[in-house]
């Protein structure tokens, strides 16, 4: 069997038609097959690779500590130094009140921990989230998901959550002293790069403190550098209660994290003792190469091109095909008429060497989140692409 069977036949499936890339090596804002065909990466790993793939100084990272030590301990019991650097260097660029990091393996297990946290810290059990947001598969996780498609088949799933409408002020009056927390992503990344209204986004702020709710932002796809900036919630003016992070969060490597104020934090470690444990979220090896990718990330000034290479994107992606654009920093959902219209163009542009996707709860957009590094040579090849493919 060559290695696309064995693929089929050994690793569980997700889609009844994976794409079933033998991919063989990554660079920069490339991906190489196995017969030898180079790819503009426009996908970034869903918004993972920012910094781009195997960054020199990731590697030198992985490599360095790999040298030291791998998994020594259940998380949170040792001082291992690439945790402990990695969440100082986080919160030395976030707001004060965001100054204790609880590594996790992924993004879907940060939203796990958040939640545990309001609801150990409010003692309330209602969570309210909205439609068309995704925050991840895990049965909490799945609960909050904003779309019945995809959770109807899970059921029965947390009790007492409400979902509301993302950017509507009506559904605001839902807030109310027994809610536990607010979850929302800063910017809905799945619905097809839904960007909220400034005024919405202060209401939000402002209700969920008038009742003691905490406001969960999920910046997982949106952190980074995304949007132009390092966190979404900055253009906003607002600063939530608890941050969610994973994707580029560890340049490359599993890792996610939830973070809040220390006071918060400490909820855990008291009625229950360990409230929150895992066994390897945040791998010291993971740590290592998330910092460094974000080091990389500030010292090389990738964020500052980021709204410079929105707009050549928008600049050029010109076709009557396309319906609509939506971007917000370099994360563009390329809007057509229907799901149908949208695959034929993504395979197309696969086959040109062009490799796109679209979006889950917004499946006639074409996806464009690619990593950061992305020059506009390449940008300019994958419009051309894009085009023909319409």
């Amino acid at each position: 069997m060559n290695q696309r069977e064995l693929f089929l036949k050994h690793v569980a499936q997700t889609s009844p038609s994976p794409l079933a890339l033998e991919i063989v090596k990554a660079e920069g804002a490339l991906l190489y097959d196995a017969a030898g065909k180079e790819y503009i990466d426009l996908i970034g790993g869903i918004s993972v690779a920012n910094v781009g793939h195997r960054h020199p100084k990731v590697i030198e990272a992985i490599n360095r500590q790999a040298e030291a030590y791998l998994h020594i301990m259940v998380y949170g019991e040792f001082v291992e130094t690439p945790q402990v650097q990695y969440a100082k260097l986080l919160t030395d660029h976030l707001p004060a009140s965001l100054d204790s990091v609880y590594f996790t393996n992924s993004g879907a297990e940060a939203v796990e921990g958040a939640m545990k946290l309001a609801k150990r810290m409010t003692n309330r059990t209602q969570i309210i989230a909205f439609n068309h947001s995704y925050h991840g598969s895990t049965q909490g996780a799945l609960s909050i998901i904003g779309d019945e498609y995809w959770r109807n088949a899970f059921r029965p799933l947390l009790p007492d959550v409400l979902h509301g409408e993302y950017n509507s002020f009506a559904s605001l009056k839902e807030i109310t002293e027994r809610t536990a927390c607010v979850v929302a992503e800063t910017v809905q990344a799945e619905a097809g790069i839904i960007v909220p209204s400034l005024e919405w986004m202060q209401a939000l702020r402002k209700k969920c403190t008038e009742t003691g709710t905490l406001l969960v932002l999920d910046e997982i796809q949106t952190g980074f550098g995304r949007t132009g900036k390092l966190w979404g919630f900055e253009h906003f003016g607002i600063v939530p209660d608890m941050l969610l992070l994973g994707k580029a969060l560890g340049g490359g490597m599993p890792l996610g994290a939830f973070i809040a104020d220390r006071k918060l934090m400490y909820a855990l470690t008291d009625a229950p003792v360990l409230g929150h444990i895992t066994t390897f979220g945040g791998h010291p090896v993971c740590c290592a190469a998330g910092m460094a990718a974000m080091k990389a990330l500030l010292e090389e000034g990738m964020i500052r091109t980021v709204k410079q290479k929105e707009q050549l994107f928008l600049s050029l992606l010109v076709s009557p095909k396309i319906k609509a654009i939506r971007s917000f920093g370099l994360w563009l959902a390329v809007e057509f008429d229907s799901f149908e219209t949208n695959k034929k163009v993504i395979d197309s542009c696969i086959h040109q060497e062009v490799l796109t996707d679209w979006f889950l709860f917004a499946s006639n957009c074409l996806r464009i989140s690619p990593p950061l590094v992305i020059t506009e040579e390449q940008i300019r090849k994958a419009c051309e692409v894009i085009g023909r493919a319409c």
